[in-house]
């Protein structure tokens, strides 16, 4: 039987995405109403993951705050080798496998798990059999660069903030939507780019999951930085061969990027704004516009648009794109 290509395999899972994830999203209220007790109890929360699984910590940790939950997202390495007190606090550990090598290795260390969830693809998988989970549908993600099951992940977070309360109804209709933007002009803004910035503040944890996920398909450096931190040293790197592409959803601090783009255009390097802020464009970059929203319902207007972009974008520098040369889907070891 013939093996998908790597971009075959990518185009699947971005297909179907949506339907899992809204299925997910269901399926995951039981347990979402579980961990919503917990963190009514505990009022703090640590987000454990690794690579993908941990951008999606780093991207719903300010939202539970807004609920006055003191939420921190940690990978399993950095718990392990200098961790932080987990007693009293709310966990949940996070791995679309469940058989991260860190993930499995701190389940076996772990001494608390009174308030520990597991959040995964696979329901036989180590984490789900080893703490209470809320399990993706559709079944493990195959391609390598995270994208069915990133905006699984974010589904089920979408379930647990609906249960402290949160009104889903305007994320559900951007799941529930699609938005086609053509990625050519920013594309073309890029052609001569070696290497990529991405920049958020309230969407500072996307902005790290599509840095990652630039790196792991054009197989360039490409990092990413919050965005206040974008002034303070990482200016003076920038170039005409270095791109920054900036995340601005309706928020605080969302203003502000209008001056940075002034300050990193005067260092000569091209600028992409996938915005959903729902203000005025930023002059001098290309401007990505999609519906004014925030927080969930931003995070999957930007989804998709962030998906093909960085497709399309390894594309153009790899022959290959999406078939791994040194990593595995699956990590199991340290």
């Amino acid at each position: 039987m013939n093996q998908p290509s790597g971009r075959e395999a990518i185009e699947s899972e971005m297909a179907r995405q949506q339907g899992d994830a809204l299925a997910s999203y269901e399926a995951a209220r039981a347990g979402a109403a579980e961990i919503a007790s917990s963190l009514r109890t505990t009022g703090q929360l640590v987000l454990l993951g690794m690579g993908g699984s941990h951008c999606v910590g780093r991207t719903v940790e300010p939202i539970y705050r807004t609920f006055g939950i003191d939420a921190v997202a940690q990978t399993f390495s950095e718990q392990l080798d200098t961790a932080r007190p987990l007693k009293g606090k709310t966990v949940i550990a996070t791995s679309q496998s469940g058989e991260s090598a860190e993930a499995v290795r701190w389940l076996s260390e772990a001494a608390e798990r009174d308030d520990c969830f597991g959040m995964t693809m696979e329901a036989g998988s180590t984490l789900a059999t080893s703490v209470p989970s809320v399990i993706g549908c559709g079944g493990t993600e195959i391609a390598v660069a995270a994208t069915r099951s990133f905006t699984i992940a974010f589904a089920q977070h979408l379930a647990i903030l609906e249960a402290l309360g949160a009104d889903p109804v305007q994320a559900l209709a951007a799941l529930s939507k699609s938005h086609p933007v053509s990625p050519d002009e920013a594309l073309a803004h890029f052609s001569k780019v070696s290497a990529v910035i991405t920049c958020g503040r309230r969407m500072r944890g996307l902005a790290e999951g599509l840095a990652l996920g630039i790196a792991e398909l054009a197989r360039l450096p490409s990092f990413s930085i919050e965005g206040g931190q974008m002034r303070h040293g990482p200016l003076e790197m920038l170039g005409p061969d270095r791109g920054v592409i900036l995340l601005r959803s309706s928020e605080t601090g969302g203003e502000r990027f209008a001056g940075l783009t002034a300050a990193v255009r005067k260092c000569n390097s091209p600028v992409i704004v996938f915005d959903c802020s729902g203000g005025e464009p930023i002059g001098d970059a290309i401007n990505i516009r999609l519906p004014r929203s925030s927080d969930m319902a931003a995070i999957f207007f930007l989804l998709p648009v962030l998906q093909r972009f960085m497709l399309e974008f390894g594309s153009r520098h790899v022959a290959n794109v999406g078939t791994p040369m040194h990593i595995a889907k699956v990590t199991r070891v340290e």
